[in-house]
């Protein structure tokens, strides 16, 4: 057994080649099912998703990717964020991957990260997602902007998005000091109670890979205040774009919500989402991980509706 093999029991390995790099992931459920694509957050990978992927597998053909540059899939080097990692470009690689396992169109769950990819493929390429799922973020605009009106918020955010190699030798000196402390500090018990060692060690195999930390400074820069995912939001936003498709909004309590000027729905609702649904979710960011069966209730119904 190939090890991460027993967190999905039934799924099977995927190598799947993009139109420019190599992608991993696993699959599950009914080949004839309605397809569902699940992406990862950030520092993780598609292990984040095994407390959840064999219930969805009962009704749906999973697809559990990694994004580039985090777990096995490839990290290509880049500058700046714009060569490999902005979210446009991840968005329109992840339709090819999809389209070469037989997807033309598909509901799609991403969280952090995976949701930021999410939501620029569904205002991008509207006609290929179905359902989409948002996990704990706000749109990338209104995340700069709580940032500014609030110097020291979420400080990994201009931090990784510092030019390199700074960042990059900082995290390097203790890889799993830095992302551990993430997990941590993130999570509503602040420890790591709620994440199986199977999947940290995962988490921990990838994260200490010099290349893969880079990759993760990358995406950061390409959603960076002056990044070029940002200015997708801004463009979008300015032309009265939104989401055309049913949208899910789950927030969690003690981690996007607490102490927040406005709840997540709220900032959907009046930037591209303005018909979502929300449920705020009892956990810390980790949700699928926490807070397994309340976070798998609220896709069911949304993916069954």
């Amino acid at each position: 057994m190939a090890e991460g093999d027993d967190l999905f029991p039934g799924f099977e390995p995927l190598w799947i080649e993009g139109p420019a790099d190599r992608w991993f992931g696993r699959a599950g459920g009914p080949r004839d099912a309605p397809p569902l694509l699940l992406l990862h957050g950030f520092p993780q990978n598609h292990a984040m998703w095994h407390r959840l992927a064999p219930a969805l597998a009962e009704t749906h053909r999973v697809i559990a990717l990694d994004l580039k540059g985090y777990g096995w899939s490839a990290a290509p080097d880049s500058r700046g964020g714009e060569n490999a990692y902005a979210k446009r470009r991840l968005g329109a690689e992840i339709v090819a991957v999809m389209e070469r396992l037989g997807h033309v169109r598909f509901a799609l769950a991403g969280h952090d990260r995976g949701a930021r990819v999410g939501y620029r493929l569904a205002l991008d390429e509207p006609g290929r997602i179905e359902r989409l799922a948002i996990l704990d973020i706000v749109p990338t605009d209104v995340q700069w902007t709580r940032i500014e009106a609030k110097p020291g918020a979420n400080p990994h955010w201009p931090f990784q998005a510092r030019p390199a190699p700074e960042p990059e030798e900082a995290i390097r000196r203790d890889p799993d000091g830095y992302f551990e402390g993430l997990l941590r500090g993130w999570s509503a018990g602040r420890d790591l109670a709620a994440f199986d060692a199977r999947a940290l060690t995962l988490y921990r195999q990838a994260w200490n890979v010099p290349e893969r930390i880079h990759a993760m400074c990358e995406d950061y820069r390409a959603g960076g205040a002056d990044g070029p995912d940002r200015a997708a939001d801004r463009d979008d936003l300015a032309a009265g774009r939104t989401l055309a498709m049913p949208v899910l909004v789950l927030a969690s309590e003690s981690y996007l919500d607490h102490d927040k000027p406005e709840t997540a729905l709220a900032a959907w609702h009046r930037t591209f989402a303005p018909q979502a649904q929300g449920a705020r979710i009892a956990s810390g960011h980790f949700m699928a991980e926490e807070a397994p069966e309340p976070t798998l209730r609220a896709l069911q119904s949304f993916l069954a509706a």
